[in-house]
């Protein structure tokens, strides 16, 4: 066992028997066959959920013979930590699942949770995507491919659970229009067309053609999709599996479009879910339960009757083994295809906070596979022109705010940021608790820098604390986060290598009050706090530090000598940190690599070293470094 991963999940070994916890199956009736239908990219446009122009007759009408949640959210907003967490009932950012498309194994204990329903007899079955952020086992599905079906086991009375994965509403068909789509998507197409004009823009967009046409075109695809959802429907209608199978449909997060897709907004985790079980929930419920994806196994092992592992970190919310009501989700941002960022998010019934812990990223920041699609090109276009508005314009602005705080009841579309409203400063208080609290109780990973990561979740990186306490500031530095600064330098002067980390990383937020620590923190025995302190002193707007910072440049440890020269690239002082960064491109590490050519892309391609190592970019291995590469190089998007 991995001894550094997800410390709250040990005490689950001594429960199983063989690795798997004995089945506990009602005897007196049937056991629910169950059905996950899924859908990518969609945030609750559907009729069923008040929208005047979505077409989706089987959606409403699942709604209308079952149970519509007003309040189901997916852990993050893209794909894959999302699908990470569904599978495993674990968060992603207790399984260093949490950046996009990653290759981190979970521990051996933690299970894809369709394995413990196969124990129990069920014929488990995925229809196509899985997309978990690590390599599927062998053992998680009986069939996993695009012939996959419920319809394929050997036994029909054998209970079954099968997933349905459609990707029509996905980003990339929404970036194209129907001759771009294959012949089979555009066969599921109706003949009638959604009228650009009758579309609702969201606030943040401005009103322009390019937009409205493929807006109306996300309307078609939903309708498209509604027909797939139908179909099968109807095949468990002709199979006279109807009255005992509980179907989900959901999508895997909000639109795929650009500021909804991505984000923690609600538009980027808000999804539709409706439950439909015959004779066991009342036809056309609805509730305001707050329900996330870390749920969702919890939940079909409960209604499976199969016990939940302790270790899982999600409860369920259905079935024999409900558990109370929780009062809130919680979402993670992290890498985000080829973009560092860490981003943490709690939502209650009515506010969304928001804590951005590297708010020198703006939201606009280039993305290359959003990029290569007309809205977020027609949103770069209507900026330049002048042409948007003060809501719109925000989305462009240098820096993103340390907090957000929005009250989804008078601000649905999160716009107006109250944070600094001392009316709701109770309100912002108890939700930056809740954050604080979730990253405890699931020690967080997200501070780990990417190409470290590995080395910690198989039981490396073991470090003390410095011999001496960091000494705490004699005059006061500005709150972070709702915590003193020197609240900050007792986390840092803890034994909790995780809460050290992110310590290490806000106080380089306010690197001119703690100069002197931060430059003592270079020489942290931890290199993953020297790498923070490193970044911070970028921000110390003082030539005292470069010293410091160029002795650390010959220090063994990457996180040591990276760190150090992206601060001195903040400083000013590229030349003596040129080679660092060609070194760590010469690394097999792809992150070690992707850390140096972000920091090379920010600089340019206007100082000739620069432009050779951009160069260099463009022929590695890794797709994220490529891109970079060549959005430094100043070269258009890439598909």
């Amino acid at each position: 066992m991995r001894r550094n991963r997800v410390r709250v999940v040990l005490a689950a070994t001594l429960l199983t028997i063989g690795g798997f916890l004995a089945p506990r199956v009602c005897a007196e009736e049937a056991r629910p066959n169950i059905v996950w239908i899924t859908c990518e990219d969609m945030s609750p446009l559907a009729g069923c959920y008040g929208d005047p122009v979505a077409r989706t007759p089987n959606i409403d009408g699942m709604a209308a013979q079952g149970l519509r949640y007003e309040n189901a959210f997916s852990i993050s907003g893209v794909c894959a930590p999302s699908r990470s967490c569904l599978i495993t009932g674990m968060y992603p950012t207790s399984l260093g699942t949490c950046h996009m498309r990653c290759r981190n194994q979970p521990p051996d204990y933690v299970k894809c949770f369709p394995e413990y329903l196969q124990k129990a007899g069920y014929y488990c079955t995925n229809n196509r995507k899985e997309d978990y952020n690590f390599h599927t086992p062998p053992t998680a599905w009986n069939e996993s491919s695009n012939k996959a079906h419920f319809r394929n086991r050997p036994d029909k009375d054998q209970p079954f659970f099968a997933v349905f994965n459609f990707t029509i509403t996905h980003e990339s068909k929404i970036g194209t229009l129907p001759e771009d789509l294959s012949e089979g998507e555009r066969e599921l197409l109706l003949p009638e067309k959604t009228d650009p004009q009758s579309v609702t823009l969201p606030a943040v967009y401005p009103d322009t053609p390019v937009i409205r046409k493929h807006w109306a075109h996300f309307y078609d695809l939903i309708a498209a999709m509604d027909r797939q959802v139908g179909e099968i429907l109807n095949q468990l209608e002709e199979d006279g599996l109807t009255d005992n199978t509980i179907v989900f449909f959901y999508a895997d997060h909000g639109t795929g479009a650009p500021l909804f897709k991505r984000w923690l907004w609600d538009r980027g985790t808000r999804v539709p879910l409706i439950i439909k079980w015959p004779g066991k929930i009342e036809p056309g419920s609805v509730t305001d339960r707050l329900v996330s994806f870390v749920d969702f196994g919890p939940t079909v092992l409960s209604l499976a009757g199969v016990p939940i592992p302790e270790y899982m970190q999600g409860k369920a919310f259905l079935g024999e083994q409900e558990a109370p009501e929780r009062d809130f989700v919680y979402a993670a941002r992290d890498r985000m295809d080829e973009r560092l960022e860490i981003i943490r998010s709690a939502r209650d019934k009515r506010y969304r906070y928001i804590r951005n812990y590297k708010p020198e990223v703006p939201y606009d920041q280039y993305l290359n596979y959003p990029e290569s699609f007309p809205i977020m090109q027609d949103l770069r276009r209507a900026h330049d022109a002048g042409e948007l508005n003060e809501v719109q314009l925000q989305y462009f602005a240098g820096r993103k705010p340390l907090e957000e705080l929005y009250d989804l009841e008078t601000d649905p579309e999160e716009i107006q940021n109250i944070a600094g409203s001392a009316e709701h400063r109770e309100d912002l208080n108890r939700l930056r608790g809740a954050v604080d609290d979730w990253m405890a109780r699931v020690h967080d990973v997200g501070f780990i820098p990417e190409f470290q990561l590995e080395e910690w979740l198989n039981g490396g990186g073991r470090y003390p604390n410095p011999d001496e306490p960091y000494a705490k500031l004699e005059r006061r530095a500005p709150d972070i986060y709702g915590r003193s600064t020197n609240d900050w330098i007792d986390r840092l002067n803890g034994k909790d290598r995780l809460q050290r980390l992110e310590a290490a990383k806000v106080l380089g937020l306010v690197a001119p009050a703690v100069t002197d620590l931060l430059t003592r923190a270079l020489k942290d025995p931890d290199p993953g706090v020297a790498y923070w302190a490193g970044v911070g002193l970028g921000n110390a707007q003082s030539e005292s530090v470069v010293t410091a910072l160029e002795d650390s440049l010959s220090e063994e440890a990457w996180g040591r000598k990276l760190g150090a020269a992206t601060g001195l690239v903040g400083l000013g002082h590229l030349e003596t940190a040129l080679p660092i960064f060609e070194a760590a491109l010469g690394t097999d590490n792809e992150y070690l690599r992707l850390y140096a050519i972000q920091v090379l892309e920010g600089v340019g391609p206007e100082d000739p070293m620069v432009k050779v190592l951009l160069k260099k970019g463009l022929e590695d291995e890794s797709n994220y470094v490529v891109r970079c590469a060549h959005h430094g190089l100043g070269m258009p998007p890439k598909r």
